[in-house]
């Protein structure tokens, strides 16, 4: 009956959208030849009293239990006790080295496998080459030369004991960590990327679109490309595709330069030249808002305005070689130091197409639009080669996410903008970052975007991610085809778009929530791992910061479940590397103890005596030194032999001036 109503309260809470680890099944329904199956009913009848019975699914109950009614029940009270909680990065970072080593080590040589290490550490999203983790590669490095390793032969392959982990891994201890704990932006990034897979391979199969034309080398590119990078703004990193073809920037710069305007110029200056809104029209069109000044900085007429401004106004001194390099040089801090160049064939081949942008030039110069001393030539060379400076989708995702970071870039934790001038660029961006198309995508989609006709398409969700797609064809306003649908099908899965409601949005998953985060699940995941003896997963749960004594609302904990089961292993992890108590007891008065004799497991049986026997002698010795500290400490006070012990104004008797009674008992 119990099984039946947790069951019936999953399917209606599955229908809600809540989500459970695969892992969350009643311990009596695993079974199958190869897999491990826990005490059948029959033996748990013949071996508990009928009074003492618990139903087969009491750990799936537990989760669906608010966690503040289980920690509050008058029946029974969790242990919480805080030396068993781990809550400060610094006892949790020199605890995680240990725990790190011992998730990782291989149980017959005790030694750690360094390319085992590494590749877990990716599956968290941190790539090897991170610049964060430059300190833990040249150890490695080191590591691999001090011990006498081949040339040629990689340091992944080395193989390090206790000591030597511990000394690589100091220098990155607290990223490392995190990484481990799941304490990223995007906590079970395994499972966010494979819904990226889905959608791309879902995109790959759309055919529309043509390669633009305009520009003789862009309609030289292959239409099959196509790829999809994202970066997090804790600098995880995810790629697939054609993630490494060059392409041109084109109106993917405009945000850019804007934001190096905005940065060095101030607001105000910028937007005495140039406009805020929407124009409504095309995007290369002969035309200025009713203040004479372009509509935005995301149009042609504007992104030549704001490059106008830049080769004026900012370091006015120098040369339009030397302009260029400055510009490039921002865009790189904006990538993170990541691959950046400049493709001269599409300069030159934008530069014989541009007679409209040349109108666009000589039509706001005939308006008054420019600064003093424009050379309008030099400007619009500057814009042509802010457009065909060279980038891939990897580098891209870099630079949105740093975006989505408020300008500090997360893979070097340089700030590279102020969060101001980062807040003014989304604005443009989402409401005209995508040409006549740019309505519509703030309604569907709802995220900051900036598309450029390469068919590269630059995606900021603020506070989580920056994501980079590229494929060249086109549809009729001048977009990627295969970009924009992927941002559809990444808002319908998840609450990304602006105007979600992260609360109540039920039928879109919250990739930045932990599917764990909730405390009946963490004590429903603990109880499993202990239950089915998997001393690496409740590892993980240590190193996760978890309280290893949480019990479920029968009061029982992790050691009744191993000592129950008969996991020697877990319950030797349990009491020697988390320090639980060893003898807790349940609602029924039941031990650990207890559970073992019941189902006989003899080895658990005397491996916990012979710990409550150490515990004792332990306790014995502790109590004869307080008495002996306590006997010297009161022949010191009496004095010697013969003198009266010391009275009237000694502390003791000072009397309490609250105490209704005078000659009560002195303030301790």
């Amino acid at each position: 009956m119990l099984l039946r109503e947790a069951l019936r309260r999953a399917a209606e809470l599955l229908r809600l959208g809540v989500n459970y680890p695969a892992t969350v099944v009643a311990p009596s329904s695993i079974s199958g030849p190869g897999q491990r199956h826990f005490h059948t009913q029959a033996e748990r009848r013949a071996a508990v009293p009928k009074s003492t019975k618990l139903g087969s699914a009491r750990y799936l109950d537990a989760s669906y239990g608010s966690a503040l009614e289980l920690e509050h029940s008058r029946d029974f009270s969790f242990i919480h006790d805080s030396h068993y909680m781990y809550t400060q990065d610094q006892d949790q970072a020199s605890n995680a080295e240990d725990v790190m080593f011992d998730m990782f080590k291989n149980e017959e040589t005790g030694l750690l496998h360094v390319g085992k290490f590494l590749a877990a550490l990716r599956t968290t999203g941190l790539r090897k080459n991170d610049p964060r983790l430059q300190e833990l590669t040249d150890n490695l490095k080191k590591e691999h030369i001090k011990t006498g390793g081949q040339e040629g032969i990689s340091h992944e392959t080395q193989k390090l004991n206790r000591e030597q982990f511990k000394r690589i891994i100091t220098p990155n201890i607290v990223l490392i960590s995190r990484a481990f704990r799941h304490q990223f932006i995007i906590p079970d990034f395994p499972g966010f990327t494979k819904h990226i897979e889905d959608f791309y391979w879902k995109c790959k199969s759309n055919t529309e679109g043509k390669v633009a034309s305009y520009i003789p080398q862009l309609a030289r590119m292959n239409p099959d490309y196509w790829g999809v990078s994202l970066c997090t703004i804790d600098g995880q990193r995810f790629s697939i595709g054609d993630t490494t073809v060059p392409f041109t920037l084109q109106s993917c710069s405009k945000p850019l330069s804007y934001a190096i305007a905005l940065e060095r110029l101030g607001q105000e200056v910028v937007h005495k030249y140039v406009g805020q809104e929407p124009s409504g029209r095309n995007f290369n069109e002969l035309v200025l808002d009713h203040n004479k000044k372009p509509h935005n900085p995301m149009i042609n007429a504007g992104a030549i305005l704001v490059c106008a401004l830049l080769k004026v106004l900012v370091k006015p001194e120098m040369t339009l070689a030397e302009k260029f390099d400055f510009t490039l040089n921002c865009f790189r801090k904006l990538a993170g130091g990541e691959n950046l160049g400049f493709n001269n064939a599409v300069f030159l081949s934008e530069r014989e197409a541009a007679d409209r942008n040349y109108a666009l030039g000589f039509y706001m110069r005939e308006h008054g639009c420019y600064p003093e001393k424009t050379n309008l030539r030099e400007c619009m060379d500057f814009y042509f080669q802010c457009c065909s400076i060279e980038v891939n989708c990897e580098s891209m995702a870099v630079i949105a996410a740093t975006l989505a970071n408020g300008g500090i870039c997360p893979i070097t934790e340089e700030k590279v903008l102020k969060p101001e001038s980062v807040r003014d660029v989304l604005s443009l961006m989402h409401s005209c970052g995508m040409y006549d198309y740019s309505g519509q995508f703030a309604f569907k989609v709802g995220i900051p975007a900036k598309s450029g006709v390469s068919g590269s398409l630059l995606v900021v969700i603020p506070n989580v991610m920056g994501i980079c797609t590229y494929s060249p064809p086109l549809d009729p306003l001048g977009n990627s085809c295969r970009g924009v649908q992927f941002c559809e099908e990444l808002v319908h899965e998840f609450n990304f778009h602006r105007y979600d409601n992260l609360k109540h949005a039920t039928n879109k998953r919250d990739p930045r929530r932990d599917k764990y985060e909730t405390k009946g699940l963490s004590i429903v995941n603990l109880l499993f791992s202990a239950a089915s003896g998997d001393v690496t997963a409740m590892r993980r749960h240590r190193l996760s910061g978890m309280d290893m004594t949480l019990a479920d609302y029968d009061g029982r904990t992790a050691l009744h479940l191993a000592s129950s089961e008969g996991h020697l292993d877990c319950v030797q992890f349990l009491i020697e590397q988390c320090g639980v108590p060893h003898c807790p007891k349940d609602r029924w008065g039941n031990r650990p103890i207890d559970e073992a004799e019941t189902f006989g497991h003899t080895q658990v049986v005397e491996y916990l005596k012979n710990h409550e026997a150490k515990q004792s002698e332990q306790s014995a010795d502790t109590k004869d030194d307080q008495v002996d500290a306590s006997g010297a400490q009161a022949s010191t006070d009496n004095g010697p032999p013969g003198q009266k012990p010391p009275s009237g104004n000694s502390p003791d008797s000072i009397i309490d001036p609250t105490s209704s009674n005078p000659s009560s008992s002195p303030i301790p």
